[in-house]
């Protein structure tokens, strides 16, 4: 019986030193983390914003008033989890970078960066999250397949098997449909948020 509670109370003891030294290495390494994150995230605006130079919170960019406008739209699978303003050196608005996250990917969530100029022309999109098949889905994170998003003005993309033909088209990823998808309805959400701010929809 003494071994028994002498046991348990080791086991306890054990535990809460473990979770005591997890709950450390988490505060030590969060900010450093967050820090990352960020300069992940700034490097990526200035890749689909090469124009910018800057990029402005703005108190009407509410990204939680893009759920309704995303789910009026269809994507109930898509949030927009960031919205800055991109502006020049005097300040002036060029337009819009965001973050977008779709649940519909093969290997789960994919996050990507957009820039839309002020006239709803998609500069570009780049990937910050992504975990798909090696070899087919991960193709999404090459620049053939993103630079078919880049310098059009379309209200929404479609994709094609059999080669796009159209401005609003693009060529999906071989045996990734699923991924090819996915991003497509990324870039429509982000661009559905851009037409309710600009009041283009």
């Amino acid at each position: 019986m003494k071994n028994s509670v002498r046991a348990v109370l080791t086991l306890t003891i054990i535990t809460i030193v473990a979770g005591a030294c997890l709950g450390y290495v988490y505060e030590l390494t969060k900010l450093p983390i967050e820090a990352k994150t960020m300069e992940a995230r700034l490097n990526a605006y200035k890749t689909v914003f090469p124009e910018a130079a800057d990029f402005k919170e703005d108190a009407s960019l509410n990204t939680e008033g893009a759920a309704p406008v995303l789910a009026e739209a269809g994507y109930n699978d898509e949030t927009v989890d960031e919205c800055l303003r991109a502006v020049d050196s005097s300040g002036n608005p060029l337009g819009y970078v965001m973050t977008v996250t779709t649940a519909r990917g093969y290997g789960g969530d994919i996050t990507i960066s957009m820039g839309v100029t002020g006239d709803g022309t998609l500069n570009g999109i780049e990937i910050l999250d992504i975990a798909e098949t090696a070899g087919l889905g991960m193709k999404a994170d090459t620049p053939e397949f993103k630079s078919q998003f880049a310098g059009r003005k379309v209200a929404r993309f479609n994709y094609s098997k059999t080669g796009a033909a159209a401005e609003y088209e693009i060529d999906a990823l071989s045996g990734a449909t699923i991924t090819t998808n996915a991003m497509v309805n990324a870039v429509n959400a982000g661009l559905a948020y851009t037409a309710s701010l600009t009041g283009s929809n």
